[in-house]
C-alpha cells in the first residue's frame, strides 16, 4: 500500500509518501518534499498545490499512484480520541473545532477538501495531536475556573504533540523490553515546540502543554508557563496592545528569543559556550523547567522507569541533555558523558550503570505513525 502523509500549514504542504507491507509499521520512504508559498500568485490556492503535488507524484513515483492519505491534524478537540476515516461530516466537525486552534485547524481542513477534490475517490484518515492525551484523567485536565468556560467554551488541558509521544513511548518501550501496558515514562519532545507528558501504564496521564500548546517549557519563541495576571496587567498598562498582539508576542516572541535574542538552540548553545550571559540564563531557564517537570511527573506515575528524550533539540542537543539530566541526581539519575556525547542514530541508551532511569533518545517519527494508523484505517 503507498500512503500519502499530508501536513499542511497555512502556507506550506509538507508530504511523503511510504509503502508500506502487510503487518509493517511505518513502511519504507519513496519520495518526500514541500510546497512552500501556498497563497501567492503562484499557487493560489491548497487545491492547486496539490494539482502540484499530483504531477510530482506521477514523476517521483514513475506512474503508480497512492492508495490513501493520512493528515496530520492538530487538535481533535473532545470529539476525536482515535484516528478516523474522512467523511464530508467528519471534514466539518475538525472546521467546527477552529476556534480551539485558529492558526491549525483551518489549514487542516484545507488539505482534506484539497485531496478530496484532487483525488475524489481516494481514502483520507485524520489522525490528531490531542487524541493521545484524551486518556488523562479528569483531575488533570480540568481547570479550576467557572463551570461556564468549560461548558461555553471548551476550556481544558488537551495537550499537543500527542502522535510523537505515543509513537516514541511505543519504541522506548520496545527498546526496554517492557510491555507496553506495564511501561512507566516521562517523554521530552523538545524542538522549537517542546512538551513533556507522564506515561503511566504506556498511555499519556498528564502533559505539560494545555488548552493551546503555550503552556510548559520555555520553548523557542513560546513563554511556556506564565502567571495568567502576567496577561491582565499588560493590557491594562499598555494602551496600544490588544489581544492578538499580546498572543503573538507570547507565541512569537518569547522563549528563548526574549532571554537569548534567538530561537534556535543551537545559536544559544554556541553564545553561551562563548560566554554570553544571556545564552546561558535561557539554558539554565529551560533546563530547570524541564527538570521540575520530569520531577513532578515522576511522582504523577508512581515511579518512572525511563527518561526520554526525543524531536530536534532531544535527539541532537547532548550539552541541553546532560543539563537537565544534572539536576535530577536526587531522582538517581546518571548520565553516561560519553554515550550523550556520541553521534550516534536509532533508539540509545545514555544513562549510566546505576542510574534510577533509564534515560534514552529515541529518534521521532510522526510521519511514520500517520502512515501506520492510515494503513490500519484503510485496509479494515
Amino acid at each position: 500500500m503507498l500512503v500519502l502523509v499530508v501536513n499542511c500549514g497555512s502556507s506550506s504542504l509538507k508530504y511523503q509518501v511510504r509503502e508500506l507491507e502487510p503487518g509493517a509499521d511505518g513502511g519504507t520512504v519513496l519520495t518526500s518534499g514541500l510546497i512552500e508559498n501556498i497563497g501567492s500568485s503562484r499557487i493560489q490556492d491548497h487545491t492547486q498545490a496539490l494539482e502540484l503535488l499530483a504531477g510530482r507524484l506521477e514523476t517521483e513515483l514513475d506512474g503508480r499512484t497512492v492508495d490513501a492519505a493520512g493528515h496530520r491534524v492538530v487538535h481533535g478537540g473532545e470529539r476525536f480520541s482515535a484516528p478516523v476515516l474522512a467523511t464530508p461530516e467528519i471534514i466539518r466537525d475538525i472546521e467546527r473545532l477552529v476556534p480551539l486552534a485558529p492558526l491549525h485547524n483551518p489549514a487542516a481542513v484545507l488539505g482534506l477538501r484539497a485531496v478530496q477534490k484532487t483525488w475524489p475517490h481516494l481514502p483520507q484518515v485524520c489522525v490528531f495531536d490531542t487524541a493521545f492525551h484524551r486518556t488523562m484523567p479528569e483531575h488533570v485536565w480540568r481547570y479550576a475556573v467557572p463551570e461556564r468556560f468549560y461548558e461555553h467554551w471548551g476550556i481544558r488541558r488537551y495537550g499537543f504533540h500527542g502522535t510523537s509521544h505515543d509513537w516514541v513511548t511505543g519504541q522506548a518501550a520496545e527498546f526496554l523490553g517492557i510491555p507496553r501496558e506495564r511501561f512507566r515514562a516521562v517523554v521530552a519532545h523538545l524542538g522549537n515546540g517542546a512538551s513533556v507528558t507522564a506515561i503511566r501504564d504506556g498511555r499519556s496521564y498528564d502533559t505539560s502543554m494545555g488548552y493551546t500548546p503555550l503552556a510548559g517549557l520555555v520553548m523557542g519563541t513560546r513563554t511556556g508557563d506564565l502567571d495568567p495576571s502576567v496577561v491582565t496587567a499588560v493590557l491594562r498598562r499598555d494602551p496600544e496592545m490588544t489581544p492578538e498582539r499580546l498572543d503573538a508576542v507570547l507565541n512569537k516572541e518569547s522563549g528563548l528569543r526574549a532571554v537569548a535574542g534567538d530561537h534556535d538552540m543551537r545559536a544559544v548553545q554556541e553564545a553561551a559556550e562563548r560566554g554570553d550571559e544571556r545564552a546561558e540564563l535561557a539554558l539554565e531557564m529551560a533546563a530547570y523547567r524541564l527538570a521540575k517537570y520530569v520531577g513532578g511527573y515522576h511522582v504523577a506515575v508512581e515511579g518512572a522507569q525511563a527518561l526520554v528524550f526525543t524531536a530536534g533539540i532531544g535527539e541532537n542537543a547532548a550539552p541541553f541533555r546532560k543539563r537537565v539530566c544534572d539536576r535530577l541526581g536526587a531522582l538517581g539519575v546518571r548520565l553516561d558523558d560519553d554515550a550523550n556525547a556520541a553521534r550516534a542514530r536509532g533508539t540509545r541508551r545514555i544513562s549510566a550503570p546505576g542510574s534510577a532511569l533509564e534515560v534514552l533518545v529515541v529518534p521521532t517519527d510522526e510521519e511514520q505513525a500517520i502512515a501506520a494508523a492510515t494503513a490500519a484505517l484503510v485496509a479494515g
